[in-house]
């Protein structure tokens, strides 16, 4: 059974920065690609960032500069750090575990519970 658990998240002024880490168990991590998703209210899901087995990485055109996925493969970990933060970037994040890299959600077969991000302006 794959498991996501996510931590970090909040309530942050614009500007802010915060940090979420997402840890996997349950399948080999290292052999997987993982990804950011957000929703906010009244949206779909949407894309934020991934990174292949490899680390290479990807970026939606709105966090692009600001924020930055890695994983650590040691841990089974991934991490998003998010800088600059917005009022628009808040949302419900979620990170997910797909066999390829892909920025369109129905390509992640697991997905954690997601923590709530809040960018107050």
């Amino acid at each position: 059974q794959v498991q996501l658990v996510e931590s970090g998240g909040g309530l942050v002024q614009a500007g802010g920065s915060l940090r979420l880490s997402c840890a996997a168990s349950g399948r080999t991590f290292s052999r997987y690609a993982m990804g950011w998703f957000r929703q906010a209210p009244g949206k779909e899901r949407e894309f934020v960032a991934a990174i292949t087995i490899n680390g290479n990485t990807y970026y939606a055109n709105s966090v692009k500069g600001r924020f930055t996925i890695s994983r650590d493969n040691a841990n089974n970990t991934v991490v998003l750090q998010m800088n600059s933060l917005k009022p628009e970037d808040t949302a419900v994040y979620y990170c997910a575990t797909s066999r390829i890299v892909t920025t369109t959600p129905t390509g992640y077969d697991y997905w954690d519970q997601g923590t709530q991000v809040t960018v107050s302006s």
